[in-house]
Formats: C-alpha cells, sequence, structure tokens
C-alpha cells in the first residue's frame, strides 16, 4: 500500500515534471495528409506519418480517427486498437522498440540502391549467387 507521504511525494515529481515536459493539449488525426497532429503545451505542433510508429503502424483512418490524450498528457491513447505514444519518448525520435526501429532501419537499407551495391550484386551472380543454406543432418 502507497503511504500519504509516498504519494504526496509522486504528486510533486508530476508537477515538475508538468512544468518541465512538453505534454499535450490537443490531438487529432488528418485522413487528408495521413498524419497524426499534436499540439503540445509549448505551442509547438507535431506532425508525423502513423506508419512511421510502432502500434499504429497497420492501423486504418478510420481506426486512427478516435484519439485521446491521457490524464497527464504526455500520452496519446487509441482505443480502437488499444495502442499508446509516449510524447517524450516520440520527441526523443523514440517510435518505438529498438529491435522494431532496427527492423524498419534494415528494411530501409535493403532497399538502398547505388552503383557499389549494383556492381556487388552483379558480381556476386557471376560467383553463382548467395550460397546455399546447409541443413543440419540429425544423426
Amino acid at each position: 500500500m502507497v503511504t500519504r507521504k509516498e504519494f504526496e511525494e509522486a504528486n510533486k515529481r508530476m508537477q515538475e515534471m508538468l512544468a518541465t515536459t512538453p505534454h499535450a493539449v490537443a490531438v487529432r488525426y488528418d485522413r487528408r495528409t495521413n498524419r497524426i497532429m499534436i499540439q503540445l503545451n509549448t505551442k509547438l505542433d507535431i506532425a508525423f506519418n502513423p506508419q512511421d510508429v510502432q502500434g499504429v503502424e497497420d492501423a486504418t483512418p478510420a481506426e486512427l480517427s478516435e484519439i485521446e490524450i491521457s490524464p497527464s498528457g504526455f500520452g496519446i491513447y487509441f482505443p480502437k486498437i488499444d495502442a499508446d505514444i509516449y510524447i517524450p519518448g516520440l520527441l526523443e525520435g523514440i517510435l518505438g522498440t529498438r529491435k522494431w526501429m532496427a527492423s524498419r532501419m534494415g528494411r530501409q537499407g535493403g532497399l538502398a540502391k547505388s552503383k557499389a551495391k549494383t556492381a556487388a550484386a552483379r558480381q556476386n551472380g557471376k560467383l553463382g549467387g548467395r550460397p546455399k543454406k546447409k541443413v543440419a543432418k540429425v544423426a
């Protein structure tokens, strides 16, 4: 059980965080631009493509149309898909877990086209392509 003192200390920390950390005061999904638009208490507006954020990357416009701001203002919630986005993490450029972000970056890297990559692919093709995977034999 939480003591009265712990409760008061937690409230004090929250008030300090609210005074020093940007938080959402308004949020909406703009279908025309396919952007989630967040207005912060600092008068800064941020907008991002939902496909770039884990948890909402596969959501439909209908699912994104309903958004709630958490009581603290540090999060936004999409009830139709049960997904949350933490505003301070979003502002730091953390758009998902490390694993999710690494897979997205790897996918982007795989799509890259350059003269060097094309030449390397042609050279590998002349050598017979990628080596076949060896299957371990069960004894």
